[in-house]
């Protein structure tokens, strides 16, 4: 989840891949239907679980019975339209420039306001509002958005989008004077911070799990790992090499030059083809050569292949010839199109009616929307006229989840060297094709 251009953005080209592909059929998994005949009744309505246009799941998935489905009892709200003096949080977010990391993350928060002034009473009753900061191209824009959340008295909470540049100025400007939440942080720099909480986790954390999944689950003894020399992306490959070490697996690294199309020569030098388990850690920009690369040495074993839900993605289905590579995939948030989360399907209805249909599988659209969900649920709780900053971090931090679209369970402070950190859990699935995925395991946390 690091830096680059359209990075883990799911634009139109994700519907149009997909729809291209057709619907499948296969022994591993179930193909979700041309229409979708099954509902959960929910906050938002009746809602349907997703149709055709999106990948489909077998085996389970999210937080089972414990997912959130009822938005409306989730966010504490009283229901109907809210009316009035506005709740102000602040919303930063990187975009707008040559490097963006999740462009979408702003779109998934714009569509929970909508959602909870249209639906669920705002705040109180009252409509919550977003006072909006991008940081495009510098590590001082982040000095200015904290100086503009500073000088806003309306502001008692900073919620964060997918931030890399400018983050380390942002929080010593902000001198911890107002809390911040966090969806999933790009950086270790934010799981440092004691005014922040991070929801669905950091890369240090979600990715450790490799190495219980390797272990666990596939047994393996030795694993390869290539990934490009991106700053950023070498942070998540520390975190995947730790994971596997803590887990007693032999694993072989190879970094490549990410302007380097060829990439047998570092797919051959990390040992792959010998190795039992293969992982291809790259941005999206990268996942077609990584995959053309994998299947010219002759590694094309879905469960021999894992990597991040970076892949999972509209233009990787186009370049390489209309779908995602056929490996498994690690995420620590709902998987879109999963049909057997029950969480998915009050999300799927909220998006249909007041976003872009193309936004809704994005990860960091869907990731956005959960934490602006379980932001107003905080504020809900504390009741408007008594927020303040202090006790909006008191309750974010006692916040133990299940939380919407993420892990069944939440614990904010569990790791003293990172005491923003609430989750460290992570699921799996295995891809077979055309759209078809069966859940390999839910919610690893890393080795012991």
């Amino acid at each position: 989840m690091k830096i680059r251009r359209h990075r883990l953005a799911l634009t139109a080209l994700l519907a149009t891949a997909i729809v291209a592909a057709g619907c499948g059929s296969s022994s591993s998994g179930t193909k979700s239907p041309a229409s979708a005949t099954s509902a959960t009744t929910t906050g938002a309505g009746a809602a349907s679980t997703p149709t055709s246009t999106a990948p489909s799941t077998s085996g389970g998935g999210g937080a089972g019975s414990a997912a959130v489905t009822n938005y409306l009892t989730y966010v504490h709200g009283k229901g109907g339209t809210a009316s009035g003096t506005p709740v102000t949080i602040g919303w930063i977010n990187q975009q707008g420039g040559q490097q963006q990391v999740g462009p979408l993350a702003t779109a998934g928060a714009e569509t929970a306001v909508k959602y909870i002034n249209a639906e669920l009473g705002g705040i109180g009753g009252h409509p919550l509002a977003l006072k909006e900061c991008f940081i495009r191209t510098a590590e001082e824009e982040g000095t200015t958005c904290a100086q503009q959340m500073l000088a806003d008295k309306a502001i008692s909470v900073v919620d964060e989008g997918a931030v890399a540049i400018g983050i380390q100025s942002f929080y010593s400007t902000l001198a911890g004077a107002k809390p911040v939440i966090v969806g999933v942080s790009v950086t270790p720099i934010d799981s440092v911070q004691k005014n922040a909480v991070i929801y669905f986790g950091d890369p240090t954390h979600i990715l450790a799990p490799f190495g219980t999944y390797a272990k666990q689950v596939l047994h393996a003894n030795s694993a390869s790992l290539i990934y490009p020399n991106i700053a950023g992306l070498t942070d998540g490959a520390k975190a995947i090499s730790q994971g596997m070490k803590s887990a007693g697996v032999s694993l072989k690294e190879v970094s490549y030059d990410e302007s380097n199309p060829d990439l047998i020569g570092p797919i051959s030098s990390a040992g792959a083809s010998s190795a039992d388990l293969v992982i291809p850690y790259t941005d999206s920009s990268g996942c077609v050569n990584l995959a053309k690369g994998l299947k010219q040495v002759g590694i094309s074993e879905a469960k021999k292949i894992v990597s991040a839900p970076l892949c999972l993605n509209g233009q990787v289905a186009a370049g390489l010839g209309g779908d995602f590579p056929i490996w498994t995939y690690a995420i620590a948030s709902s998987l879109y199109g999963d049909t057997t989360d029950p969480g998915l399907a009050p999300y799927t209805k909220v998006m249909a009616k007041y976003s872009t249909p193309a936004d809704a599988p994005d990860p960091w659209n869907l990731v956005a929307f959960a934490q602006v969900l379980t932001t107003a649920r905080l504020l809900n709780q504390i009741g408007y006229g008594k927020i303040a900053p202090t006790a909006i971090l008191t309750k974010a931090k006692a916040f133990t989840g299940p939380i919407a679209l993420g892990a069944p369970q939440l614990q904010c402070g569990k790791y003293a060297a990172a005491p923003a950190v609430c989750n460290d859990r992570t699921q799996f699935f295995e891809y077979h094709g055309k759209h078809m995925f069966t859940k390999a395991a839910s919610w690893l946390q890393p080795p012991s």
